[in-house]
This record gives structure tokens, sequence and C-alpha cells, in this order.
């Protein structure tokens, strides 16, 4: 059963009551985070059109409030907490962008944010929690050690744990990308999404297939965290022991609200190695001229990737949208690798 919505037919036979989210508590979250994210920018480039041989459409969520798509979500809990529950603030775990985008959104409403953060987390993503006024907490960087610090501190405190992504405020919160996204280019055809924990895919797959059920949403992975590859084929959720690359935000493990929505909406996933990532990254700054940091490229990476481009099911992808995720890049990493 469909209803015409705008351009689009809605179909919420597929998601209402079946998901942690839906396209109703997508509506809801950018209604009541609408004044206080960026409506980031659609932009285009003939020359990555030429060299793709396909048309691109960049969604740079990179412009958006702390550096992320991650402040939609964190907002949309943030303001979705009644005034008993914010007075004792927010806790959660997280190695970045998430950690920030809560801090600065819990700076908004006025409310403490404590942040438990791994030993190993980027610099600049631990300054962004500082600038916010995320009081900081580290733990060992392992995902237990994360866990239970984080829960410690809300038994302690009483502050409520927001998780990352596996949360439906979350995942209702970062789906308001498609809402912007199919306004700005209803042309798409396919949307093509970073995926770690699955938070923002998620709600990505959920309110796009919402609006248009014919549009097929792609994940792109490094093959050093690849389980979200692994769990599509073996049909449950694989988690690696150890994950390497370069794109610090992809190595989260998919999480028991996200994984049906990965397993049953996402058309496939793509997997692409660093070195690709890190050119993705260089055509985004030279092209687009636009600081992306490694897991915001990886859609742009996946596209020119050979596994896509001469996979015959993706042929007729022909106007694709690309979630720039975030641009929080390190850059004394990468002076440090110059100097060397």
């Amino acid at each position: 059963m469909t209803e015409q919505s705008g351009c689009f037919m809605m179909d919420a036979s597929i998601m209402v009551g079946k998901y942690a989210a839906d396209i109703s508590s997508i509506r809801e979250a950018y209604a009541r985070i609408g004044s206080f994210i960026h409506k980031t920018p659609v932009i285009t480039s003939e020359s990555l059109n030429a060299i793709c041989s396909r048309s691109l459409y960049f969604k740079c969520e990179c412009f958006q409030k702390g550096g992320a798509f991650k402040f939609r979500g964190a907002c949309n809990a943030i303001c979705s907490l009644d005034d008993a529950q914010a007075a004792k603030g927010v806790v959660t775990h997280s190695s970045g962008n998430h950690a920030a985008a809560l801090s600065l959104a819990a700076k908004l409403r006025g409310i403490p944010a404590y942040i438990v953060i791994p030993k190993n987390a980027p610099k600049c993503k631990v300054n962004n929690v500082i600038r916010y006024g995320g009081q900081v907490i580290w733990s060992e960087v392992t995902m237990q050690s994360r866990e239970d610090t984080a829960l410690k501190v809300s038994q302690e405190t009483g502050a409520v744990l927001i998780h990352p992504y596996n949360d439906k405020r979350i995942i209702s919160g970062q789906g308001t990308i498609s809402v912007e996204l199919l306004e700005q280019a209803p042309q798409l055809d396919t949307i093509i999404v970073p995926i770690s924990g699955g938070g923002l895919i998620s709600g990505v797959a959920l309110a796009s297939k919402s609006m248009n059920p014919t549009i097929r949403v792609l994940a792109a992975e490094p093959r050093g965290a690849n389980d979200a590859a692994q769990s599509k084929a073996a049909g449950r959720i694989i988690t690696l022991p150890v994950t390497n690359t370069v794109a610090d935000g992809l190595r989260a493990s998919l999480g028991d609200l996200t994984w049906p929505v990965v397993r049953d909406l996402v058309d496939d996933v793509i997997v692409v190695d660093d070195t690709d990532i890190v050119e993705a990254m260089r055509l985004c700054y030279e092209i687009l001229k636009v600081a992306v940091e490694p897991s915001g490229a990886i859609g742009l990476a996946a596209v020119l990737s050979e596994s896509f481009r001469s996979n015959p099911a993706w042929k007729d992808c022909n106007h694709i949208g690309i979630i720039l995720s975030g641009g929080n890049v390190d850059l004394g990493m990468i002076w440090d690798s110059y100097k060397k």
C-alpha cells in the first residue's frame, strides 16, 4: 500500500513497526531539529562526472555543525529527552564525531555531556569534544572498556546513555539527510553511504526507500573493517577481532537495531582499499575544494572502484548521491606523514 507524498510514492507498509525507526519518526526528528541543524548543500562536479561517466551529487555533511552528520542524530536524541532526564545529562562512548556532536547538542540545551573516549582517538576529534564543553573520560581502546566505562558513568551520575548508532533516536536523526537530499536532488536513482555501526545508513535507507521505493542504497566500507560485507554474505552479524583502516570513523560493528535494516534494505556493500580512500580524499580536496575525512570520502572511492564500475548490477546507476559524512581530518597526522 502506498501513499502519494510530493513527487514520490511513500511505501509505509515495509517500514512501520518493523524496524527501530520509520519515515514517521524521521519526519518527526526533522521537525524537532530543523531549527538547530544546517541544511547542507548538494554540490556537483563536471570533472568528477566525466571521470566516473555518471552524474554525482555530493551531500556535504562535512559542513554540518560539528563537522559531520552525527549532529543530526545527537540533536534529535538530546531534544527528545524530557526535562527531568535532561537535567542529569547524557553519556556516550565514542572515538570521534558522535562524541563532539553530543557535546555540542548538550551544550545547546545547557546540560552536562560525559564523553567516554578511547586513548587512541584522533586528537582533532578529542579537541572538538573539549571545544564543545564535553567532559572527557578516558577508557582503554577495546569496545568492552568503552561500554563498561560509559555504563559506570551513567550509574554514578544518572546521565542518560545515548549509544553512538544503535538507538532509534539516532537512526531517526540521521535519516533526515535523505529528507533533504531527495528534495534537493529528486532525480537520484542511487545513494552511496559510508557504513560502520549502521546508524547513518539505516536512517538513510529507511527514509529514502519510503520516499522512493525504487532507489538503490549501497554501503561503502573499507577492506580492513569489512564486517558489514561479511555480515550481508553470512546473513548474520559478523564482528571482527581487529580492524585496520585509515577510515577511523568506520571501525564499529553493526548493532541489533541497525543490522535488520542493513540486512533487508541495503542493496549491496562495496568494499574498497585504503589507497582508494586516500585518492578519493585527494580528489575532494583538488576538484570539489572540500575537506573530507577518510570516512567521508569512501563513497566517492566506491564509485571509482573497479568492483563498482565493472558490476553489471549497477550499470543503470546514473544519478548517484554520495554522502560526504564528515570533514574532521586529523591534519597533524597528515603533516607527520608528509615529513616522513
